[in-house]
């Protein structure tokens, strides 16, 4: 095996993320098997599943080629309550009726295109030079920015109150956490399916994509 941290071997891991470890520990994990340096092409959350670019030794150095990119995320919202992270792992903030069908379809409308969206406190996103994260962890209160986020598709696929199940197709460093709070309720459930043109049902951790026809898949 190479040494910790060699440039090779080289090139793009496409890696389904289950739910529970972080980003990192899967970026650790492909960096102990492979002995290469690895980092990823953006974060997913603990609590979400699906696609994750991994990529490895001197190939890193393209990381924001790939950073970029666009996604695709399925997610189910319960829209009947709101917790401190946007997520099932924070504390529940406010209890409501869900919004009607009627209601909810005009919401979602609102939320396509270009929009400015909250972002969540537990978010790797630096406020004052610290990880926002880590900034609610300790019970820090901070009033979160927004973002400005491109909402190319946004389709309802199911509705049974209080669960919302949409899909959704969202500019680089959106947050669907953040959507699902400007609906007023949290994620249950998140997947990301693609990374630009990067199936999740490709997806195969023991596979090293060739630097040359990984940059040819880019659009």
């Amino acid at each position: 095996m190479a040494r910790k941290g060699a440039l090779e071997p080289s090139g793009l891991v496409l890696y389904d993320k289950p739910a529970g470890p972080s980003s990192f520990a899967i970026v650790r994990q492909l960096r102990e098997q492979t002995g290469a340096r690895a980092g990823h092409a953006g974060t997913l959350d603990p609590f979400a599943t699906g696609l994750l670019l991994v990529l490895l030794g001197r190939f890193t150095k393209e990381a924001q080629r790939f950073v970029g990119l666009e996604k695709r995320y399925e997610t189910d919202v319960d829209l009947s309550r709101t917790t401190t992270t946007g997520d099932p792992e924070g504390e529940v903030v406010d209890e409501h009726e869900p919004a009607s069908l009627l209601d909810l379809e005009a919401e979602l409308d609102a939320l396509r295109g270009e929009v400015d969206l909250k972002i969540p406190a537990a978010s790797a996103v630096k406020i004052g030079g610290e990880r926002a994260y880590k900034l609610h962890r300790r019970g820090v209160a901070v009033d979160m920015p927004t973002r400005r986020t491109t909402v190319y598709e946004l389709e309802l696929e199911e509705y049974e109150e209080p669960i919302a199940t949409l899909s959704m197709r969202l500019s680089s460093g959106g947050y669907v956490r953040a959507i699902a709070e400007a609906l007023g309720g949290h994620c249950v459930s998140l997947r990301r399916t693609h990374v630009g043109p990067f199936d999740v049902a490709d997806a195969d951790p023991d596979r090293i994509v060739e630097p040359a026809e990984a940059l040819a898949a880019l659009p």
